[in-house]
């Protein structure tokens, strides 16, 4: 009695596109999924018909509303299906309480394409980047050398302290660098001859003059790239490297030669 109380007050179109998204066949089942409203929505999501390509086609929708994406989100079609796991949370209204939670049954590359997603909210970029990261260690070498090509700055940062050469010089061509992360690796002593080397070559950072001096200070520098370096560097800035506990006497040696030629 009720329920016919309730129909007799729907708007009659609105009532038949309920009625065909719970009844329609499976082709014409997509369709309805692209109605603009939320409750013939609910109701194509009963249809008995309603498959994965059903879903994939509606969670590819952008408009749709943060109560109806948790509805897909239980449903046991949605369950342990890699390729609806992945459309939910590529879609930017899926709630980061859904989203965050199924970030690690995404691959590699499927978490590097969230951090690319200009919808993408800071909370799920954020997570994407971490759980990237956390899969560095055992991720092959090829898969690290593109992830250098085309990760964000976190990730480009996590990469560099790496100090692999071939993969830091993808990282060095990937605009998202920042050269606080090259700063660090051309600081550290731990870091490779090679890899330093590859930072003085590239025409983007080679000659900043906050990484020149850090090549300066670093004793894994290659000693012909500390002979260059050196003839260029500030005076002042010799000075405090003949002063300075990590160089060795040999290229402690030079630099007092290179004071001498300029008169001090």
């Amino acid at each position: 009695m009720e329920s016919s109380a309730k129909s007799s007050h729907l708007d009659p179109e609105l009532s038949r596109r309920l009625h065909r998204a719970l009844t329609c066949s499976k082709e014409e089942l997509f369709e309805a999924l692209l109605d603009p409203s939320t409750e013939v929505l609910r109701a194509a999501l009963r249809n008995p018909a309603l498959d994965d390509n059903h879903l994939l086609a509606l969670l590819g929708r952008r408009d749709l509303t943060e109560e109806l994406l948790r509805t897909v989100a239980g449903l046991d079609a949605v369950t342990g299906n890699h390729r609806l796991t992945v459309a939910l949370v590529h879609n930017p209204g899926t709630p980061a309480t859904i989203s965050l939670p199924l970030l690690p049954r995404l691959y590699l590359f499927e978490l590097v394409t969230i951090t690319e997603f200009p919808g993408t909210t800071p909370d799920q970029r954020l997570a994407a980047e971490r759980a990237i990261i956390q899969r560095l260690p055992t991720t092959p070498l090829g898969n690290r050398i593109t992830l250098a090509r085309r990760s964000t700055a976190p990730v480009l940062d996590a990469l560099m302290k790496e100090g692999d050469v071939r993969v830091v010089e993808a990282c060095l061509a990937n605009p998202r660098l920042k050269e606080a992360s090259v700063f660090q690796l051309v600081s550290s002593s731990r870091t490779l001859a090679e890899a330093i080397a590859a930072v003085a070559r590239h025409p983007r950072w080679g000659n900043r003059p906050n990484l020149k001096i850090a090549m300066l200070r670093n004793p894994s520098t290659p000693a012909s790239l500390f002979t260059t370096l050196l003839a260029a560097a500030p005076t002042m800035e010799l000075r405090n490297l003949s002063a300075s506990g990590r160089l060795g006497q040999e290229r402690k040696r030079l630099i007092q030669e290179d004071l001498r030629r300029r008169g001090y």
